[in-house]
């Protein structure tokens, strides 16, 4: 996890174009769908985890990638690992507005206006109730929430004027309703998806597409070290092939796997009584013994 603090907003982001790729990369390996080449993909959290895997998994594809993340070094090795000149990076904090107004703007010069926004960076801490603080709170949300309204507010108007774009934000099962010890967490992520929700129906009338994701658990670095047990865990670069395909076809909402994705939507159709009495026992049998935290990208050390 990165110790550094993040950049002010007067500091000026860099970009780079990669170091020669090391033999069978994973860009290199993915042969996908091909609708994606040519197409400048900006990625927030990019430097592990999920955002790593989509950043890998698009330029494979024949994207051409922006990728900013807290700090340098994690995008340093991502861009040795894409050939050519399919990734441009960046280094901003998404709670920055100017700088990461600033920052976007820097890859736009270096590859072209931004076809597709996905917003990925985030972070997830413990919220008991027992040991309640609205700070921790309100970082999630600035984070989770208006991190991404950040990133959504420096490439709109460029989508509104040209009257073509994709906005896609990556969620959580945990939006669908509140878990005992991630109140935060899930906040943010509900709000996120209601934010997605009234963007997707105002801008589908000037050609803008809005993708909201809702992944269950993924195997990432943040993940590794958690003692529970993860049903239904998925590694990064499989959620990412299944991402991109959700993308290729523009769904406004799609969430997995899908074993996971129905257990929560029934947990929210059930009375409350009976909904609430089979989270608290489903979260006890997976015994978690560590306090649970998350994160996509690299925004921030929890």
């Amino acid at each position: 996890m990165d110790q550094n603090a993040p950049p002010t907003a007067n500091s000026a982001p860099t970009a780079t174009h990669p170091l020669p790729p090391p033999e069978a990369s994973v860009a290199q390996r993915f042969h996908g769908s091909r609708a994606f080449a040519h197409q400048v993909v900006l990625i927030t959290g990019a430097g592990s985890g999920l955002g790593r895997a989509l950043a890998l998994t698009l330029a494979g594809a024949g994207a051409r990638v922006g990728a900013i993340d807290l700090t340098p070094e994690p995008l340093l090795s991502l861009a040795a690992q894409v050939p050519g000149q399919n990734l441009a990076w960046a280094s901003a904090d998404v709670t920055d507005r100017p700088g990461l107004r600033a920052a976007v703007a820097q890859l736009e010069k270096t590859l072209g206006p931004v076809d597709l926004l996905i917003a990925n960076a985030g972070i997830g801490k413990e919220t008991s109730a027992l040991d309640f603080h609205a700070e921790t709170v309100a970082e999630m949300v600035n984070v989770n929430l208006l991190g991404v309204a950040n990133s959504i507010d420096a490439v709109l108007p460029g989508m509104l004027e040209r009257r073509r774009g994709h906005l896609a934000a990556i969620s959580s099962l945990a939006s669908y309703r509140g878990m005992p010890q991630m109140a935060g967490y899930c906040a943010s992520k509900a709000g996120l998806n209601a934010l997605l929700d009234s963007l997707r129906v105002e801008l589908k009338a000037h050609g803008i597409a809005v993708t909201t994701i809702c992944p269950g658990w993924l195997r990432t670095p943040m993940t590794a070290d958690l003692n529970r047990t993860l049903p239904f865990i998925l590694e990064a670069d499989q959620a990412a092939r299944l991402i991109v395909e959700a993308l290729r076809r523009r769904r406004p909402f799609y969430a997995f796997p899908p074993p996971s994705a129905w257990r929560v939507r029934l947990l929210g159709l059930l009375p409350c009584g009976l909904s609430d009495w089979l989270v608290f026992h489903l979260l006890k049998s997976l015994d978690q013994k560590e306090p649970l935290i998350i994160q996509n990208g690299n925004r921030r050390s929890p």
